[in-house]
């Protein structure tokens, strides 16, 4: 969540993080507990930070009211379908007709000690 900076009449300024939707609401002072209306007193800091705190700021803020679906997974996936990135490990063991295990990737040489 991005950090927003308040001033209290009584107590003067503090800052607090708060979700983009409630940024321009009152916040309440963790000093005295009345409400406080948002100022801004500095720049914001997305053009020096980092390119990778960036998109984990842009990920929270939207997993906190808009998780992402399967859909949208599918429709950004960058492999396209049938990639099998996502499948997990293929089994190593096969079982021929006669219901004996074989390894058809291990060496055949070393069935046994």
């Amino acid at each position: 969540m991005p950090t927003y900076e308040y001033r209290c009449d009584d107590c003067g300024d503090f800052t607090a993080y708060r979700p983009i939707a409630v940024r321009n609401d009152p916040c309440i002072c963790p000093y005295c507990g009345k409400g406080s209306e948002r100022v801004i007193l500095s720049a914001p800091t997305l053009a020096t930070m980092s390119s990778t705190n960036r998109i984990a700021h842009a990920t929270n803020e939207r997993a906190a009211h808009a998780p992402r679906t399967s859909a949208e997974h599918h429709a950004t996936h960058r492999h396209g379908p049938g990639c099998g990135c996502g499948s997990g490990l293929s089994k190593s063991t096969v079982k021929s007709p006669d219901g004996a295990k074989t390894f058809p990737t291990k060496r055949p040489w070393m069935i046994s000690h």
